[in-house]
Parts: C-alpha cells; structure tokens; sequence
C-alpha cells in the first residue's frame, strides 16, 4: 500500500514542487491539497492520509492551530509532517510541542523530501535528531518545564526502558537501538511502545521533546 500524503501550503508552486517530487516515487500517493490550515479537518475525514504535510505558516489557520485542532477531533489521525522555511524557528518547536511528528526544509532536495516522508510515516525513528535537539535546547525551558517533568515521574520508567528514551533521543531506530543494546528488534518495539505508554505521547518525537524538557535527556 503506498503512503497516502495530503499537501498543505497557500503556495500553489510550494504545492506543485511536493506533488511532483512526491508521485515520483511508486510507494507514494498525493491524495489531496489544500491552502490553509482551515481546510485540514474535512479533508483529513475525506481522503484519509497517512501523512500531512503542513506549512507553518499560513493565513487563516497556520500549521501550528490546525495541528493541535487535527489531533484533538479526529480519531486515528495521520502523521503530520511541518513544512517550513527556517529550521532554527520556534513556531517550528512549537508545531512539535503542539504533536506534529516531524519537519521539512522547504529548500530540501528531492531525495531527503521522500525520505522525510517515508520516515514519519513508519515511524520508527526520528527525523533530523540534531536538529530537534538544537530546538528544544534553545526554546524547550532548559528542563524546567513542569508538565514535562510531571510526566517523567508520573512514568516510573524502568532502567532499560530510560535507556531506550535515551536512545530515542539520539535518533536512533528501533534496529540501531537493538544493535547497541544487544536485543532482538521485538524486544525494542515492546520498550519503545511501553516507554510512549508511560509518558502519554502520541509517538516518539513527543517522547523525545518530553525528555528533553524534564530536563531527563539533556539537548545540549
């Protein structure tokens, strides 16, 4: 089954680029555009994608709003991808904080466009690790954050399990993390889904950014 991608961009061209690079590939299907974070919800319920990719900033509702709007009415909702312009941002980090799976240069080359995509739709890595740390290291509280802090101990994480968030942090993949950590890749998947779990996050990059804000992982 192809991933399924639904485009969101008030740049007809931005759009047209996405499309383009995107049903390039056979494993890839464009199922639909839109030019405002506004429109997301409905079209969402309409053509069902696996992934979103989201411009950051737009007129009516940015990517930011229609994030947080996205994950709080629809049940079972696609992976959403943050498109933007400038990588050291903060409504970038905000995006994230606010459930987004992961971001995208818009000046990125055609092969890390299909690889962002591929990526956040498996979901079993993080994408762009160093840049996420550099983030939260400059917008993420410096681990003061108290909600984060409150959900870290709320988790009573097992050693193996504070290991792997570790792990996680680094960008590592569940194949990487069994490797290093000398176990089978079931046995990581087991780790990772019970490490989300504890922390109520909807997947690793919150997991992450939840770490790095409880000051448990530091980002620097």
């Amino acid at each position: 089954m192809p991933v399924r991608v639904l485009l969101v961009d008030d740049e007809p061209l931005v759009r047209a680029g996405l499309r383009a690079v995107l049903e390039a590939q056979p494993d890839i299907e464009v199922v639909g555009e839109a030019a405002d974070g506004a429109a997301v919800i409905p079209l969402v319920r309409q053509v069902r994608p696996d992934v979103v990719a989201m411009d950051v900033r737009m007129p009516l509702l940015d990517g930011i709003e229609a994030t947080r709007a996205l994950l709080r009415t629809v049940a079972d909702p696609p992976k959403i991808l943050v498109v933007t312009t400038f990588e050291n941002d903060e409504y970038v980090y905000e995006a994230l904080r606010a459930g987004a799976d992961g971001f995208l240069l818009k000046r990125a080359r055609p092969a890390e466009i299909v690889h962002a995509v591929r990526l956040i739709a498996e979901g079993e890595s993080l994408l762009f690790p160093a840049s996420v740390r550099q983030l939260a290291a400059e917008y993420g509280d410096g681990g003061g954050n108290r909600a984060a802090r409150a959900a870290l101990e709320r988790a009573r994480l097992t050693e193996r399990e504070g290991e792997v968030l570790r792990l996680m942090a680094r960008g590592l993949s569940n194949a990487e993390i069994a490797a290093r950590l000398v176990v089978g890749t079931e046995t990581v998947k087991s780790h990772v889904s019970a490490v989300l779990a504890k922390l109520g996050a909807r997947d690793r990059t919150q997991a992450v950014i939840t770490a790095y804000e409880s000051g448990f992982v530091a980002p620097g």
